[in-house]
């Protein structure tokens, strides 16, 4: 039996029998039929990547069958602001491989996310969603490889304050309850996510945990498994959806919100990724990073990047190659003395992670730009030389006052929105090649990154408390 239907949490796989990739219409019609099914939901992501949400009762069979084959009409001006109201229509259409059962609805319901559709039944070519496959099919063309990724979602819960069994301040990290008080979110929202097909590798307590103002702040992560870019990005959205309707329902707040308050760890949403062939890894050779890894381009005090460049095990560089199973010898042999010791090969599961990106970033977006900045690496004839010059020793904390000539000789990130407008105009042919980003799509964002006039923002909101935690407010459930 294919190892992606045995012992798999998602009941349409089970019951199909398939992996979901190969959902057809018919299977969800069948499993709709043989299962009751009472209502469907159709979910797609905006301008602000918070899914949005269509609901159907199911009226005869026939209802059914146009719901997923039909889908339906949206006003994309409501849903995209470079939209224009006289031309706004869009279709949106269910992707099969993407169904699953809703795991709140007190009727027996199937939801599927959707792609957008134009007038001319073409894809939307500004719909993040299609940005992301035309960038996963020119890296492809320009590689020959696949790209897969998953991504790190780091979050706050926010309750009332619990005086029994605190944690030091800032040393929440791996604990277990009941010093994490919200595991039980944790651990629910990870087995909702995997029956809606989400493929998680695990779920902890990080670092952040302080309490102020009658209130408990608590740090937890969920980590995924890599797969197909594509679908790392659908399953990311659905995992936010997932985790802030559990929260809901536990009566408490839970924020994607990059920091929240000074002096206390900041929630990123890290993305790991690697490069696979006909299946296969193309990470590491001999126990070492391959040429092909290391083509790969991909433009303080808490782990948080601020310099262009990567290294081994290294939190504070922006691209961070971790752990591989490179190593010789059966660990888990010397861990269990029972046990035959194995020469299996982990080292497939070796990634490279990037450090810079938050859960407010629009997902799809995101990873298009990733995937982008792959492709130029391996057309860059410098690539590896540029590398070279870019690494930064094991153990170099560049933060550290005693490596600040490493920091000053690096390019540094941009520091505030309209930085970073600067930046994305100046590298605009990375993304607009090939027909990814549209240039209108670039010009959108560039002025909309401008319109945040943010320049001196920072050194603001650091001299003024109140205003700071009122803009943390206001903004802490975005993304």
């Amino acid at each position: 039996m294919d190892n992606s239907i045995l012992m798999s949490p998602n009941p349409l796989v089970s019951y199909l029998q398939k992996p979901a990739v190969e959902f057809t219409r018919a299977d969800i019609v069948k499993y709709c039929v043989d299962n009751e099914v009472e209502c469907i939901n159709l979910h797609y992501c905006g301008w602000d990547g918070k899914l949005k949400t269509l609901n159907f009762v199911i009226q005869s069979l026939d209802h059914l069958q146009s719901i997923l084959q039909a889908g339906e009409r949206v006003d994309g001006s409501s849903l995209f602001p470079f939209v224009k109201a006289g031309k706004s229509d869009l279709y949106v259409i269910p992707k099969y491989r993407t169904a699953f059962v809703n795991p709140f609805s007190e009727a027996n319901t199937v939801d599927l996310l959707c792609s957008f559709y134009d007038r001319d039944g073409l894809p939307f070519e500004s719909s993040p969603e299609y940005i992301l496959k035309k960038a996963h099919r020119e890296f492809t063309k320009v590689t020959g490889l696949q790209m897969e990724a998953m991504g790190e979602l780091e979050y706050y819960v926010i309750a009332p304050h619990d005086d029994l069994y605190t944690v030091a301040d800032q040393r929440g990290y791996h604990e277990s309850a009941p010093f994490c008080k919200f595991a039980d979110l944790r651990t629910d929202a990870m087995r909702c996510i995997a029956q809606c097909g989400g493929n998680i590798k695990y779920g902890h307590s990080e670092v952040g945990n302080f309490s102020a103002d009658g209130k408990d702040y608590e740090q937890n992560e969920i980590e995924f498994l890599p797969v197909n870019i594509e679908q790392a990005a659908d399953q990311l959205v659905i995992a936010k959806w997932v985790m802030r309707q559990l929260a809901y329902n536990y009566g408490v707040d839970l924020t994607f919100a990059p920091k929240i308050t000074p002096g206390k760890a900041g929630s990123g949403m890290h993305i790991h990724c690697k490069f696979t062939k006909d299946g296969k890894s193309c990470m590491v050779e001999n126990g070492e990073l391959t040429d092909l890894c290391k083509n790969m381009r991909l433009v303080p005090h808490q782990e948080a990047p601020t310099s262009l460049c990567w290294s081994f095990s290294n939190r504070s560089a922006l691209v961070r190659v971790p752990l591989g199973w490179t190593g010789k010898g059966d660990m888990s042999a010397d861990c269990n003395p029972l046990e035959t010791p194995s020469d299996k090969d982990f080292s497939e599961k070796q990634t490279f992670e990037w450090r810079a990106s938050d859960g407010f970033a629009d997902t799809y977006l995101l990873l298009s730009a990733l995937c982008c900045a792959a492709r130029h690496g391996f057309e860059m004839k410098d690539s590896l030389e540029l590398a070279s010059k870019t690494y930064v020793g094991l153990g170099v904390n560049i933060h550290d006052a005693s490596n600040k000539a490493v920091q000053e000789s690096l390019e540094q990130l941009p520091a505030s929105c309209v930085e970073a407008s600067a930046e994305l105009d100046k590298d605009r042919e990375i993304y607009t090649s090939k027909g990814v980003f549209s240039d209108s799509i670039v010009d959108f964002y560039i002025d909309y990154l401008k319109s945040f006039d943010d320049a001196n923002l920072r050194s603001e909101l650091e001299k003024d408390l109140p205003r700071l935690l009122k803009f943390v407010q206001e903004n802490i459930d975005r993304g």
